[in-house]
This record gives structure tokens, sequence and C-alpha cells, in this order.
């Protein structure tokens, strides 16, 4: 499932234009996947601290992955689950296998913080003027907990 020129290039992040349903659910459901298998790993090597924090990523995604599933299977929303991450997210999640201890948590931790960033970023665009009710609300929802959850890296960032 290929996504958009402009929303891959990220010229629609930079014009503010919402993404196409599409792209949306594609980019969503791929973020859940990433989220979920980079603080998996999180939960193995991390300190206290960002065992929490990848516990609570583990669990909010996983929530968020099966709301949107559950939309899409429920005929609301006209558009296909993508099935593995993207190339990129994969790259990412081998970089974090290859790493342990304060290495680990450094890249873990900046990873989340660009991936919240892109997310926060994405719920906006579409919360705002997305061309699917259902998915709009939904994203308008979520919204606010995924600038939680980048307001809490951040802080571990510092």
């Amino acid at each position: 499932m290929a996504q958009s020129a402009a929303e891959k290039s990220g010229i629609n992040t930079a014009l503010g234009v919402p993404p196409k349903t599409e792209d949306f659910v594609k980019e969503a459901a791929t973020s859940d996947m990433y989220e979920i298998e980079s603080s998996k790993l999180a939960v193995e090597r991390g300190d206290q601290a960002i065992k929490s924090f990848a516990e609570q990523m583990v669990a909010d995604h996983t929530k968020t992955s099966s709301e949107l599933k559950q939309m899409l299977t429920s005929s609301k929303v006209k558009a296909e689950l993508p099935t593995a991450m993207t190339d990129d997210q994969v790259e990412a999640i081998n970089e974090l296998k290859s790493m342990q201890g304060a290495g680990f948590t450094k890249e873990y931790l900046s990873q989340q913080e660009d991936a919240h960033e892109d997310a926060v970023d994405l719920f906006a665009r579409y919360g705002s003027e997305g061309d699917n009710p259902e998915l709009k609300a939904w994203a308008e929802k979520t919204r606010p907990a995924l600038q939680h959850h980048l307001e809490m890296v951040e802080g571990m960032n510092k």
C-alpha cells in the first residue's frame, strides 16, 4: 500500500495539509506497530524509568491499534490496514536491537521523541480536516494522549 507522494515527502506536513484517509490509516497503523515493537525492547533493556514509560507505550498503542482495526472492520472507514512497518521503522528497530545500556536508552528516547512529534502532527492534521468523520473524531480524541507521550519523552530526554 503506497503512501501518496505529498504525504511521504513531508510537503503535506510543511503546508499543514491533512493526509488522505488511506495515508492516515497507513501512518497511524505502522506508527503503532513501531511503538509497540520498540517499546517491547525497551521493557527488556531499559532501567526502571524507561521500562515504566515503555510499558505505557505498549499498552496505549495496543489500544489505539485495536480501535483503528475496529473502525476498519466495521466498514465505517474504507482503507486497508498495513501488515508491516515501513522500511525506516524496521531499520530503527534493528538499530535498537544492536544496542544495550545507556546507548540503547539514548537512542530509544530519541526515536520516541521523533515518532511522537510525527504522530501528533499527523493526528492534528487529520483531526482538524480529515475527510472521514468517524476517523476524524477518533484522531481528535487520540491526539491528546500522543501529545502527553511526547511531553513525557521530552522530559526524559533532558
